[in-house]
């Protein structure tokens, strides 16, 4: 069997939440668990946050597997329903939409439900993603207020730029404008929100990409912010290489050894979810100490160098990303973010809890 295997610890899940609740002490918090809780295992993240708020995803399927798990909590689909047929699932599994658009309020008028729903009513302060634009906001919500489908009101946005300087100026403007004297409870926050935001906390933070030990910013890494990682990627040495001057590695020969150096091959490439962009100097652990990929990843194997490590050997092991490679580094390796990676391992990776 190949070597490589995904961990998820629950503690690490445990402790993110609770850190993302003590950074919005006053609010209660939707363990956002979307994409199959960003790669890490649905049943996982309710076995590691039964006592959450909450729960947020946006596919029907994954909200109906949270109550076949026993989840009572209150469960917030993000993109809301998308055909008139879902909202009588919605009613029988008690589930909380999100409503971004007037078909959405048109849809909700004319359903025969066995109880009203909770609605998150949800305006585009700028992104331009989801939600009604300002200046149709407070319509939208009067048109809610009124359907005797919707048992609550929680008004909604979702901001673009959290994670900078500033960055919730506009939208928060924007918002607080558009629902003045609207006295239902908000929900804003997201990872970045949650943690650097304290005005913008209201009822309900949404912590995602933090849960899962990752981090939303660009300038600071998880490990400052006291995240904990949730998933540890590993693998182990499968052959050991001895490179001359001018000798080349892997597909295209992109890397060229330019002095005597040991390689190693990693059981790990593109068809598990390490991603193919990779550039050579992506940081990678081997028998515990950082070194760095060379040459192209491939589909089952990617090459790391092994002039700096003596105890290399076949078999010894490998972290892609976890304690001591933060997903985040090896995210910008490739030129993309973490969360990326965490939601790309492949379903042939086996993965295993742990403590």
């Amino acid at each position: 069997m190949r070597p490589i295997r995904a961990e998820v610890s629950l503690s690490a899940l445990r402790h993110n939440y609770r850190f993302a609740k003590s950074c919005a002490p006053h609010a209660k918090a939707f363990a956002v668990v979307k994409a199959n809780a960003y790669g890490h295992g649905l049943d996982r993240a309710v076995r590691a946050l039964p006592d959450a708020d909450g729960f947020a995803t946006l596919e029907l399927e994954s909200a109906i597997r949270l109550r076949e798990l026993g989840v009572e909590q209150p469960i917030l689909m993000l993109e809301g329903f998308f055909e008139p047929d879902e909202l009588r699932i919605f009613a029988e599994n008690d589930l909380w939409t999100s409503v971004h658009a007037d078909e959405q309020i048109d849809q909700l008028a004319q359903a025969e439900l066995e109880r009203p729903l909770h609605v998150f009513a949800k305006m585009n302060s700028g992104m331009n993603r989801l939600g009604f634009a300002p200046a149709k906001f407070r319509a939208a919500v009067e048109r809610l207020a009124v359907l005797p489908q919707v048992a609550s009101i929680t008004l909604m946005t979702h901001f673009s730029s959290s994670d900078e300087p500033g960055g919730i100026d506009e939208p928060m403007r924007r918002f607080r404008e558009a629902t003045l004297g609207l006295d239902y409870p908000v929900s804003l926050s997201n990872s970045a929100a949650t943690i650097d935001h304290r005005d913008a906390h209201g009822a309900w933070v949404r912590p995602g990409i933090m849960l899962y030990g990752a981090t939303p910013f660009t300038d600071r890494g998880a490990a400052r912010i006291g995240l904990k990682p949730a998933m540890r990627l590993t693998s182990q040495l499968i052959a050991i290489q001895d490179l001359q001057p001018g000798d080349g590695v892997g597909y295209g020969l992109g890397f060229r050894a330019e002095q005597s150096m040991r390689i190693g091959i990693v059981a790990c490439g593109y068809a598990d979810g390490y991603p193919r962009i990779a550039r050579t100097g992506t940081p990678v652990a081997v028998d515990g100490e950082i070194t760095r990929t060379v040459g192209r990843v491939s589909m089952d194997m990617l090459a790391v160098d092994l002039a700096n490590i003596r105890t290399a050997h076949i078999g010894s092991s490998v972290e892609l990303w976890g304690d001591l490679v933060p997903v985040d580094e090896v995210a910008k390796g490739a030129g993309t973010v973490g969360y990326e990676l965490l939601c790309a391992v492949a379903p042939r990776v086996p993965t295993q809890d742990v403590a």
